[in-house]
């Protein structure tokens, strides 16, 4: 039989059935495997993918949706990918044309690569903003903050949701619900007995992924990251808003160094909802 053109392979929904296949599909593109994430993605969000004839995928994405269920405020786009092989066909294209139209008039965001920039101005997002992607070895200094941090406990869970959907602007309780079974570490920030801010750290191959990250202050924030630091011997890594650019050089101080820009992007509104001052890291940028 002739093999289907690639235009005519439907674009279908993923599960977590389709993991491995999304780690392969990632492993191709020289991407770490991140099957971790992939899980997490998969479970939380939705998947879209098209099926290689010859096994596998050909392309994948993964929407994660924010507000109530049924009427998001906001879907975040992540994990575009398109097999090497099938690569500068306009599958890439495609696939996300069929997001942007299942999505009507929800708005979408998406973290860019500068190879993926492109194509997504040229359907119509907007850079809003940028974010700075920074690895290595924090080294402590020594100094104490005056910040007072502790892991966080089930008892915590309802503050930090609702803290959460006041700086990030919208509902996510569906994905911040799996962070204890999906993190290693989370630890909340408090003042008098109030919880000011929280953060995650999660393993990624190598790595410990600091994210999602809320603090009322950059002060908050650095104690947050000291004391994940504190508690693990793998590198960190984390993507943070350049506007925080006291925090950046911060972590740089401290032994991080930059790895790379993404472009904030969005489809359908200006900017991104909630309080982008204690919005310091997203969970990782294939979620916003």
């Amino acid at each position: 039989m002739p093999t289907p053109s690639l235009s005519a392979l439907p674009i279908r929904r993923l599960t977590l059935r389709d993991l491995t296949a999304c780690a392969d599909l990632s492993e191709n593109r020289g991407w770490p495997r991140e099957e971790h994430k992939w899980g997490l993605l998969l479970a939380a969000g939705a998947g879209y993918g098209i099926d290689d004839p010859e096994g596998g995928l050909v392309a994948a994405c993964v929407v994660t949706e924010y507000g109530a269920a049924g009427r998001p405020d906001l879907r975040a786009i992540g994990m575009v990918l398109v097999a090497e092989r099938h690569a500068r066909q306009g599958i890439g294209r495609r696939l996300m044309r069929h997001v942007i139209t299942e999505s009507g008039t929800t708005p979408l965001t998406l973290h860019a690569t500068p190879n993926g920039q492109p194509l997504y101005e040229e359907l119509g997002f907007k850079v809003t903003g940028r974010a700075e992607m920074v690895r290595g070895h924090f080294s402590a200094d020594g100094d104490d903050s005056a910040v007072t941090t502790r892991p966080a406990t089930a008892e915590d869970l309802t503050t930090i949701v609702r803290l959460d959907g006041e700086v990030f602007g919208t509902d996510r309780t569906h994905v911040l619900t799996r962070l204890p079974a999906f993190a290693d570490q989370i630890r909340v920030a408090e003042e008098s007995g109030r919880v000011i801010g929280y953060a995650a750290a999660w393993p990624n191959m190598d790595t410990h992924v600091v994210g999602p990250m809320i603090a009322r202050n950059t002060r908050t924030a650095k104690a947050l990251i000291a004391s994940l630091a504190a508690h693990t011997g793998l590198p960190l890594r984390t993507d943070i808003d350049v506007r925080h650019e006291e925090l950046l050089a911060w972590v740089k101080q401290h032994g991080l160094k930059s790895v790379a820009f993404n472009a904030v992007m969005t489809y359908g509104i200006t900017e991104l909802p909630g309080d982008w001052s204690r919005r310091y890291a997203p969970l990782t940028v294939a979620a916003g």
